[in-house]
């Protein structure tokens, strides 16, 4: 299919921006090369591609967090040179990360007013609670205290709090990279509320999402990236057919089909067993077997316990009724080295901040948990631990094939290959797995799909939590219906589907 190129007709208003031949390189790596993006005032236009395919390197050059090496940026009709993120906030041009970049040790106030405190007659905190309070009753939610610490926010009020920041400047345009990723339904449908009242009053939004389904309901237009260029440029959002999407993004059909279950093995004793497992005020008691092969999952809103639980599971807190039994024996509560010694492996939600070495390689990463292994009389063994690494991300078909390459240099679907070959390396058999494909486009979400049921059908046993039902009701076998800390349904996976389970953890009552 050739790429669309629409050009504005007579009657079309200037675009408030426009990026031309914007090109970008680091050491190794052609990150843009030659990408051309116009956006109109009031409209959402939406920027999709494959994880490495230029999104955040374009948006960090409109942000000015990264100069170009060739181009032009016209801004309302001159051209302009973003010098730093300063300057084009200036402007009027406010980029909400995917990796919120607030101060956890700040209030929401400070937070939101940070480096523009406004102050009358000195009176800066008392003005500033005053304005925050302000700009959260206009997101939605007046329930966020302007003085309580970011740091003890959920990820949710955490993106509320960053979008406030935004809307604290004189904005024209803001970018949203993956905004709904941490939100329950009822928050996105909110945000598209949000989204819409800008919009409205002429602000531009660049909205960013692997979800496809909600640029078809936010979108005006859209522009896709392969391989740092322009693969089609604005494209209309509501009528432009998925599958057409898909093969600009990857350069290939990718059908949205979940590997096939195997058939049903032959019964085993559970390899690991939730007895009462329960923490006060985040999650009821929980009661669970998981055999060798089996995959179950945990369907719930945002701030049902779903990653309460695994957490827990895990070690990293510790429960206040119940235990937690592998192979029949009891783990010491809330112990992370006795799960792992067990035989458990978490891959967590936030793997950037809670899994990865981001500045180490590949190897590092992936043998961590298993340094003992590859020590020779308090010597490591730098061979053997760079061939096993290899090893197992071959396994996986990470790439690129360098476990030299540092982590943070791989795209968000290889970067979770890597936390699941360092539980691979290890002899893990069970695997937790929390939000498994955030941040991860289409095409790799499929591939990694394949290697989680790869696993399981060589013997692994997953307890995996998604706030994507499809992905949940696609790769498990059973499902753990939770709601506000409870269990409210249990069944097998081909005997739900989306609108059941919604209608479960929106109104559920306690049923198995």
């Amino acid at each position: 299919m050739a790429p669309p190129d629409p050009r504005p007709r007579q009657s079309d208003p200037p675009p408030l921006l426009t990026m031309s031949g914007i090109t970008k390189s680091f050491p190794g790596v052609r990150a843009l090369d030659g990408v051309d993006l116009d956006v109109q005032a009031g409209e959402v236009h939406c920027l999709l591609g494959q994880n490495g395919a230029g999104k955040s390197t374009l948006i960090k050059v409109l942000a000015g967090a990264h100069q170009p090496d060739g181009g032009d940026i016209v801004w309302q009709g001159a051209p302009v040179v973003l010098k730093s993120p300063v300057a084009a906030m200036r402007l009027g041009i406010a980029t909400i990360y995917q990796e919120l970049d607030l101060v956890e040790g700040l209030s929401v106030a400070e937070n939101i007013f940070l480096g523009h405190e406004p102050a009358t007659a000195g009176f800066v905190r008392s003005r500033a609670a005053r304005a925050t309070a302000e700009l959260l009753a206009r997101l939605g939610h007046p329930e966020i205290d302007p003085r309580r610490l970011v740091g003890e926010l959920s990820a949710a009020a955490q993106q509320i709090v960053s979008m406030a920041r935004a809307l604290s400047h004189d904005v024209r345009l803001i970018v949203m990279d993956e905004p709904s990723a941490a939100l329950d339904p009822d928050e996105v449908d909110n945000l598209f509320r949000i989204v819409g009242d800008l919009t409205t009053g002429g602000v531009a939004v660049v909205y960013i999402s692997h979800r496809l389904e909600e640029i078809r309901r936010i979108g005006d237009r859209v522009t896709v990236l392969k391989d740092g260029r322009a693969a089609a440029r604005g494209l209309p959002a509501r009528t432009t057919p998925t599958r057409d999407v898909v093969a600009l993004m990857t350069g290939r059909d990718v059908e949205y089909a979940f590997p096939r279950r195997t058939g049903k093995a032959t019964p085993q004793e559970p390899v690991l067993r939730l007895q009462g497992l329960a923490r006060t005020g985040e999650f009821e008691p929980v009661d669970l077997d998981l055999a060798p092969g089996e995959i179950v999952g945990l369907a719930g809103l945002v701030g049902s316990g779903r990653s309460e639980i695994l957490e827990t599971v895990y070690g990293a807190r510790r429960p206040t009724a119940g235990r937690v039994l592998v192979d029949g024996r009891p783990l010491r509560p809330g112990r992370v080295t006795a799960a792992v010694r067990a035989g458990l492996g978490l891959a967590p939600e936030e793997r950037k901040a809670q899994a990865l070495l981001m500045l180490e390689s590949v190897t590092r990463n992936v043998s961590v948990s298993s340094l003992a292994r590859f020590s020779r009389a308090g010597w490591l063994d730098r061979g053997a631990e760079r061939d096993a690494a290899r090893r197992s991300v071959r396994d996986l078909s990470l790439h690129p094939d360098d476990p030299e390459r540092p982590v943070r240099t791989l795209s968000g679907g290889n970067q979770q290959k890597a936390v699941l070959a360092r539980w691979l390396l290890r002899g893990c058999r069970v695997l937790l797995l929390d939000e498994p494909t955030r941040g991860v486009d289409v095409g790799a979400r499929a591939e990694l799909y394949a290697v989680i049921r790869r696993l399981a059908d060589d013997g692994m046993a997953v307890l995996l939590v998604s706030s994507e039902l499809p992905e949940v009701l696609g790769l498990a076998d059973r499902v753990l219906v939770l709601r506000e800390g409870r269990v409210v349904h249990t069944a097998a996976a081909d005997e739900l589907d989306e609108h059941r389970v919604l209608d479960l953890v929106m109104e559920g009552s306690p049923s198995c």
